[in-house]
């Protein structure tokens, strides 16, 4: 369906604009919401005025952007602190909320963090460039640097992993020691095992002599 677009539809139209859209998406969305109409003679007439007076106030709000707000923002530098590890690794990251409630912090502007153009949020240490979009028109730049908090690099992690193989070293030196009482009450046991054993064979010897004395006497009678 072709529609006029009265109202701007960010990512899909701004205010004025004619295009070609998927039936469903037209009668579904855009038409109840009235953001659209369908192409024709009149509501053309009416988006292109709405357009005019669009474009007529973005125009000030550019120049109030460039007279005030931009000299305040463009070139200026940023540091922002950050808990990191021993390898460098930030715990957690820097976002877009992040930048614009520090600018905020500095500048005293009023910023929304969808106006801070940040792809991802920041994961590393060092500085990098980010736009900040003050307008749609107007765009300033800002160096964001991220550096541990009061500069040192904690180190809580590594010292739990020591804590961790001591632990280990002590549980391995108890594991160790607990098999001495087994092999003590073996050594004791084994004596005993062998005077057993020693003794069981004399006096099976001494009942077979005895016996054998027996039937000589008989076999003489």
């Amino acid at each position: 369906m072709k529609v006029v677009f009265l109202e701007e539809v960010e990512g899909t139209a701004r205010t004025g604009d004619v295009k070609n859209v998927a039936d469903g998406f037209a009668r579904n969305f855009l038409l109840p919401r009235k953001l659209a109409a369908p192409a024709n003679d009149h509501y053309i007439a009416i988006a292109q005025a709405k357009a005019g007076k669009e474009a007529r106030r973005q125009d000030r709000l550019d120049e109030e952007a460039r007279a005030h707000v931009f000299p305040k923002i463009d070139g200026r530098s940023l540091r922002i602190e950050v808990r990191v590890g021993e390898q460098g690794k930030l715990f957690g990251s820097v976002t877009a909320r992040d930048i614009a409630e520090a600018l905020q912090a500095e500048t005293r502007v009023e910023l929304e963090h969808r106006q801070i153009d940040l792809k991802e949020p920041i994961r590393e240490l060092g500085s990098r460039e980010v736009a900040v979009k003050i307008t749609r028109n107007v765009i300033a730049n800002v160096t964001v640097q991220v550096d541990p908090i009061g500069g040192v690099v904690e180190t809580e992690a590594p010292a739990e992993a020591a804590g961790v193989e001591a632990s280990a070293v002590e549980t391995g030196e108890e594991a160790e020691v607990e098999p001495e009482e087994p092999e003590a009450v073996a050594e004791e046991a084994t004596p005993e095992a062998v005077m057993e054993e020693e003794v069981e064979p004399e006096s099976r010897t001494e009942l077979s002599t005895g016996e054998e004395e027996a039937q000589a006497e008989t076999e003489g009678n």
